[in-house]
């Protein structure tokens, strides 16, 4: 087979490749939208807190250091160490968990990944809206399911914030199946929270997850404003002294 026939086979393998991905995407229901603030720092500290509370016991995020969040989120280290710490009492250690791999495949049938970098390999919106679409499915070892991410294996940690959901199966007027959207879900018990509550909840969760993914983030906005101010009084300087040779040339 000659190189041209190769690489023609390879380039339609791609585009098929890529037109399947685009037809799975284009069946299922349309990810909710949030805005990212990173900005806000009262609601990164309360997404670190949900964070801490809720997924750090099953899940770690190893590249991650306590004093480094800190830093970053202005919290102090007796702070630090009596909200966010609970199974170290070093602020430099990373945020693992006790939990071994072997005790986790026993439990859930499955190791739970690192949260480190899942917000860079998800994306926000993905996971404000699997956050939000978890509901009742006496099928699964947990007794629910997820509308964002099928058949999940974890249970709905922040039901007791949001409350349970159902699944309303729906026909169109044809009687045919009904993909299941997220308006498809009706709260049949109410959690601690107002949905207006438990939404800003997921939110800060979410804002807190896309630091983690990538901490210099906050820093590198600021940086970026000072090298772009140098860069114009540069031009300045640069211009000013080039009138000024050029002057003396002609």
């Amino acid at each position: 087979m000659s190189a041209f026939r190769r690489l023609r086979n390879k380039f339609v393998l791609i585009l098929l490749m890529l037109s399947s991905g685009t037809v799975l995407a284009a069946g299922g229901a349309d990810l909710m939208r949030m805005e990212v603030d990173l900005s806000n720092q009262a609601a990164l500290q309360r997404g670190a807190k949900t964070f801490v509370n809720y997924c750090l016991g099953c899940h770690a995020a190893a590249y991650m250091r306590y004093n480094r969040m800190g830093q970053d989120l202005g919290i102090s280290d007796e702070v630090l160490k009596s909200n966010f710490m609970f199974g170290t009492d070093k602020v430099g250690d990373t945020m693992t968990i006790a939990m071994r791999d072997i005790d986790s495949l026993r439990f859930f049938g499955v190791s739970p990944p690192d949260l480190s970098v899942t917000a860079r390999a998800r994306g926000a919106d993905w996971l404000y809206s699997y956050f939000k679409t978890f509901y009742v499915d006496e099928s699964r070892p947990f007794g629910v399911n997820n509308l964002t991410f099928k058949d999940v294996g974890m249970p709905h940690v922040l039901w007791q914030l949001q409350g349970m959901q159902h699944l309303v199966h729906k026909a169109d007027e044809a009687g045919a199946h009904h993909t299941p959207t997220y308006e498809d879900l009706k709260l049949i018990t109410p959690g601690k929270q107002t949905a207006e509550e438990y939404d800003q909840t997921v939110r800060d969760l979410v804002n807190f997850m896309v630091y983690l993914g990538e901490p210099i983030k906050l820093k590198r906005g600021k940086i970026g404003a000072w090298v772009l101010l140098y860069l114009f009084l540069f031009m300045i300087i640069a211009y000013l002294l080039k009138k000024e040779y050029w002057r003396d040339v002609h």
